[in-house]
């Protein structure tokens, strides 16, 4: 059984043993402190103001994904020209609708890292020049730490958590276990679950669906599923053989690719129309992202388990990241939370997806902590690739965890 390949791994994480933060670090502050938070770090510039105790005082966020989706995928330097016409309204708004002035903020904080690297710059250009302008301290942000920790905002959650966070451009699983704490146990060897959703989007023309025209790729995948027949296509899900917590979804993406390739062939239709059965191959493509995503959240809950990575009480999973929208995705894991005893947390939608609320809220934690806080004057770089805390992926593979069988009956 994997436990007795497991004491080196106990040895190693105790070496990284954390100390949960005591309950009343949830309690309101005396003396309230306020951030501006700014985020740029894809296709969404994202500004808002929060005080000490996670209240928003005023937020703003202007999405790109109308041009986006008319150019068929995000084009790193229009979204860099949209990022550099907006992001100064963007956070005139959120201040203006605080009522806060730039002279009333405690700090300022941003997304420095992971990301698309145009898109980062304008963000860390602005505020550079904000923060030496105004004279106010300087927090750089770790995008994915910012969607870790956005659930503490809503809820009183202690440390450790085990989070999963899916977007567009990540997936990863990892223990949360303070503000800067995290044991990463597992992350995309390739591309990400939103992303090969949009492209499967793009591929099946969903744009040209009259319910889809408005929609994100993955917006417009979970709608048609409703409709369709998942087990029309039965996709052979992701690395059934390796017995980590990493994610591919390269090879799930090619398997749909060569069938959407068939039917056109069999339907006597060129590439860019509307197959009749794009509504089944939407529902076998979100069936079968959302079984991958959920056993490898099953093997890393048993390996928190085996090595007391979670608290015995009330251990929580926290869901987040753009496709934690998805509500099959959602329901996918809620069916490995209720088998493994764990409770699941996802924040509201409007905060799953980027938005300046997040990063505000992860420069908050950071300023009552005291971590990562720099003066105005310091440079600063961004990192369009930034791993999140300490890689445990090798000991997670080498525990090789077999999954017991769980019916994944979605409704």
């Amino acid at each position: 059984m994997f436990l007795s390949k497991a004491t080196k791994i106990v040895q190693r994480l105790l070496q990284f043993r954390h100390t949960p933060l005591s309950t009343s670090l949830f309690g309101k502050a005396s003396c309230s402190r306020l951030v501006l938070g700014i985020e740029t770090s894809c296709d969404d510039t994202g500004a808002a103001v929060l005080d000490e105790t996670g209240v928003i005082l005023g937020e703003s966020l202007h999405s790109q994904t109308q041009v986006h989706l008319r150019t068929g995928g995000i084009i790193p330097t229009v979204a860099q020209q949209l990022h550099r016409e907006n992001i100064e309204r963007v956070v005139q708004e959120a201040l203006e609708r605080s009522g806060v002035l730039p002279s009333q903020l405690s700090a300022v904080a941003t997304t420095v890292k992971p990301g698309m690297a145009l898109s980062l710059g304008i963000g860390l250009e602005f505020s550079q020049r904000f923060v030496r302008t105004h004279n106010k301290p300087f927090i750089p942000i770790h995008h994915m730490e910012a969607h870790a920790l956005t659930v503490r905002m809503l809820h009183p959650v202690a440390f450790p958590f085990l989070v999963l966070l899916v977007s567009g451009g990540h997936s990863l699983l990892a223990v949360a276990r303070g503000v800067d704490d995290f044991l990463l146990l597992g992350h995309s060897l390739d591309e990400a679950p939103g992303d090969t959703l949009d492209k499967v989007a793009r591929r099946l023309s969903l744009i040209k669906h009259p319910q889809c025209s408005t929609l994100s790729g993955g917006q417009a995948i979970e709608l048609l599923a409703k409709d369709g027949d998942r087990d029309r296509f039965p996709f052979k899900t992701p690395m059934g053989q390796m017995h980590d917590c990493c994610f591919s979804f390269a090879g799930l993406r090619n398997q749909i690719t060569k069938t959407i390739e068939k039917k056109e062939a069999e339907e006597g239709i060129e590439q860019g129309t509307l197959l009749s059965c794009a509504n089944d191959i939407a529902a076998a493509t979100q069936h079968t992202v959302a079984a991958h995503l959920a056993k490898r959240t099953h093997r890393a809950i048993l390996f928190c388990k085996a090595n007391g990575l979670l608290p015995s009480h009330s251990p929580t999973l926290v869901l987040s990241g753009g496709v934690a929208s998805n509500q099959y995705i959602r329901k996918a894991i809620t069916i490995i939370t209720e088998t493994t005893g764990l409770r699941l947390l996802c924040p509201p939608s409007k905060f799953c997806t980027d938005n300046g609320v997040m990063i505000a809220w992860n420069g908050v934690e950071r300023l009552r902590e005291g971590k990562g806080i720099l003066p105005p004057h310091v440079d600063v770089r961004y990192e369009p690739k930034a791993p999140l805390g300490v890689d445990m992926t090798e000991e997670v593979k080498a525990a090789a965890i077999r999954l017991p069988s769980v019916r994944m009956k979605i409704n």
